[in-house]
């Protein structure tokens, strides 16, 4: 893998293995699930074929249907009991707080301990915050601040479980499927969103939201006992890092030193601080534009999950995380949030919010998998909290903004500068690293040929970039 900067290609996944410290497995194990050492014709479901993986990813679909329940149902509940967007923005807010504040203590943890072992310490706590939630809301006591409360325990417990899950996937399958693991984690993801959200609706409409927390609180069972049934002897064990001082420091400096790291993490976290906040911005469109209920918001994340499955279906196939893409998939999903915020009616704004699946998961797909390939593995839990920090971390900033926002000149503006923004932070994070790599703007007015197109600047930095195009 390169270390140094480029604009064109993610670097490819081979100079940073020297410094992996493995765990080697025996040759038995090997043919029993784990991923062969020599090259393989890829394939879309490649991970599936380690048995680890498929019991992560069996029991990840089944929690994971269950999270989205708990998030429609939450918001939907909030929206209710206040009948403020901006309510609904202060709990999104409370949820993604603690990654703000504490996102990368969360990577020095995961670097430090056994991650199978924190994953199920995460996974039970989770467990009992739905069941919290449930037995309040059935009971018929809920209030908005147990809600807010509920939200900020999860997010706790995400500072530590997000960054540990994500690196986990390396140790399941090995450094040759990561890119193929982290678009079908991503796929696993939309999957269950688009079942969890209509469950959750018909739940909601038709007995009350406490049994879409009731069945996020058990779901959790189903990753527990994945990763009790796993074979421990055929996980690809990465060296931890010992206790000491300055891991945090070092993990900055570590990013930062790397071009090709520091600015996909940047771009997400514009994405995820201003161009994710579809929590707020589908509920109003559902409630004060068009009208349709809480039947017609989860239509919304429906259509949106159908998008986003595609994206990830799509990266799972792509061989190479170039970062050309993922700036060009960035600036595409800030133009469609402009031009979904002003449609006219349903019939144009639920195509456009598919498209916006699909761009949304390429973006993040991309820069996942980039970052996940460009990091030394013994480092990888700390640069993963950062990615995770800036992605999901930003959104207690962008949540009530965009909330309050909607609330004082409508949902359509509020959607349409999280677009612009979007579109900005790509084009401005584009030239960076067109910068970095030594590259210049070309302006060719000719027929027949590109008109705007980068360049090298000189000879040789054409034929590194050759190379690796």
């Amino acid at each position: 893998m390169s270390t140094g900067s480029g604009a064109d290609s993610a670097p490819a996944p081979t100079t940073h293995e020297p410094t992996r410290h493995p765990t080697p497995a025996p040759q038995g194990a090997r043919s029993a699930g784990a991923a062969p050492d020599g090259p393989r014709k890829s394939s879309m479901f490649a991970s599936l074929r380690v048995r680890n993986y498929r019991l992560f990813a069996t029991g990840a679909v089944i929690s994971n249907t269950g999270t989205w329940m708990a998030r429609i149902t939450q918001d939907w509940l909030v929206l209710s009991l206040t009948g403020s967007s901006a309510a609904v923005g202060v709990t999104t807010a409370m949820q993604f707080l603690p990654m703000l504040l504490f996102g990368l203590y969360g990577g020095v943890i995961a670097d430090r301990f056994a991650k199978r072992r924190l994953l199920f310490c995460t996974q039970g706590a989770m467990s009992l915050s739905g069941l919290f939630l449930a037995a309040l809301t059935l009971s018929g006591h809920v209030q908005v601040w147990h809600v807010y409360l509920a939200a900020f325990f999860t997010g706790l417990v995400t500072v530590v479980d997000n960054p540990t899950r994500q690196s986990f996937v390396s140790e399941m399958v090995g450094p040759d499927q990561v890119r193929n693991a982290v678009s079908l984690n991503s796929a696993n993801f939309q999957s269950a969103r688009l079942v969890g959200p209509a469950v959750a609706s018909t739940l909601t409409a038709a007995v009350g939201p406490g049994w879409a927390f009731l069945a996020n609180g058990l779901s959790f069972l189903a990753p527990l006992t994945a990763l009790a049934l796993m074979r421990a002897r055929e996980l690809h064990e990465i060296k931890r890092a010992p206790r000491g001082k300055g891991q945090l420091r070092e993990g900055l400096r570590y990013v930062s030193g790397h071009p090709e790291l520091i600015w996909p993490i940047v771009l997400v976290g514009f994405v995820g601080t201003f161009g994710f906040n579809f929590p707020i911005w589908l509920s109003a469109y559902a409630s004060d534009v068009y009208h349709g209920g809480v039947g017609q918001y989860g239509l919304f994340n429906t259509l949106m999950a159908l998008g986003s499955l595609t994206g990830a279906l799509l990266s799972a196939r792509r061989r190479s995380s170039r970062l050309r893409v993922l700036v060009g998939a960035a600036l595409g999903f800030g133009a469609l949030e402009v031009l979904a915020a002003w449609a006219p009616g349903v019939w144009v704004f639920a195509p456009l919010i598919v498209l916006l699946g699909v761009l949304g998961l390429t973006v993040n797909v991309t820069a996942n998998s980039t970052v996940q390939m460009g990091s030394d593995p013994e480092m990888r839990g700390r640069v993963m909290s950062l990615f995770m920090m800036v992605f999901v971390g930003g959104t207690p900033l962008g949540g009530p903004l965009f909330g309050w926002l909607a609330d004082e000149y409508g949902v359509r503006v509020s959607f349409m500068l999280g677009g612009v923004i979007c579109a900005a932070a790509a084009a401005g994070v584009g030239l960076m690293l067109a910068r970095a790599a030594g590259l210049r703007l070309k302006v060719d007015l000719r027929r027949g040929e590109q008109h705007l197109r980068f360049v090298p600047r000189d000879g040789e930095r054409a034929r590194e970039l050759t190379a690796v195009a």
